[in-house]
């Protein structure tokens, strides 16, 4: 995404059978763990990286949209970001790119160990349980915006400095941009936490520890004693669809996961998720995905 395609060596597989690509140091303004630039189509992290494959990054990756919808994948769970909003690609992650969207902004990429361990703590680099979708207030927005403005001046300015202070004033101005970002990650964290209690809020935690082997909407509503036209309602107006097709989504995301980063049987996959039957399990799949397990599977290879 940042600057040219990478051509560098170093993609390997993983033991899940899908790519992983390093961070492209040659392609970055005097060699530093950082780029900062535009956002376009045709741009990727590798010659062998196409943007609409399933891949793993072993960096940092934080896009800035000036425009939207765009759709992206992180972890086999969709997002969608529109003008103004940040997403956070972490390190291991699986992710792709959409065929269709116009990826439009400014994207920061960073090479782990280019900041020192107590700014990687106090910016939350690696917490996987934060959201990487960010909708940013217009005042955070702001702050935002500056900050990174500020970063990628003094990123393209390699000439009023030398290397070594152009390198520390670079992790000063990305660790102000971070820790940012950090707050607004952490907030949106805590305000998702505070909507605990609704009816929503309930079913979702429900069918996040049941989903495996409870694929009944009716038992759900029993469980959290509610009538099963209130928990419709509940669902359709927290996320437009029905409690079936929210759990249905749950146990297809599992399966793709565990295909992906396993070697388990697919019979033992379908099991995982509630289908003791493999070949149901297969029916399910290919009816969600429009791919049988198996396909799916290979596609990553």
């Amino acid at each position: 995404m940042a600057g040219r395609t990478a051509q560098g060596e170093g993609a390997g597989d993983g033991d899940d059978g899908i790519r992983t690509f390093p961070f492209p140091v040659g392609l970055s303004v005097g060699g530093v763990g950082i780029q900062v630039g535009p956002m376009g189509t045709g741009r990727t992290w590798h010659a062998d990286a196409p943007l609409h494959r399933v891949h793993r990054i072993d960096f940092h990756v934080v896009m800035f949209f000036s425009d939207g919808p765009v759709q992206h994948m992180i972890d086999f769970a969709e997002y969608e970001a529109t003008a103004g909003d940040v997403l956070w690609v972490r390190p291991g992650q699986v992710h792709r790119f959409s065929r269709t969207s116009e990826y439009r902004g400014t994207v920061l990429t960073m090479q782990p160990g280019f900041l020192p361990r107590a700014t990687v703590e106090a910016t939350g680099l690696y917490r996987y349980d934060l959201p990487p979708l960010l909708h940013p207030d217009p005042a955070r927005l702001g702050a935002l915006r500056a900050a990174l403005d500020q970063l990628r001046r003094e990123y393209e300015d390699t000439a009023t400095l030398p290397l070594s202070l152009h390198t520390a004033v670079l992790r000063h101005s990305l660790t102000a941009f971070l820790l940012r970002l950090a707050h607004l990650a952490t907030s949106s964290a805590e305000a998702a936490r505070q909507q605990a209690g609704t009816t929503f809020t309930l079913f979702r935690d429900a069918v996040e520890q049941g989903f495996a082997t409870n694929h009944s909407v009716s038992a759900y509503a029993d469980a959290l004693g509610y009538s099963r036209r209130t928990l419709v309602r509940a669902v359709r107006a927290a996320t437009g669809e029905t409690p079936k097709g929210f759990i249905d989504k749950r146990v297809v995301l599992e399966a793709k996961r565990l295909l992906a980063h396993t070697d388990l049987p697919i019979g033992r996959v379908g099991a995982a998720v509630g289908f003791p039957d493999a070949a149901n399990f297969s029916k399910f799949f290919q009816l969600h995905t429009g791919r049988t397990p198996a396909a799916f599977r290979a596609e990553l290879g």
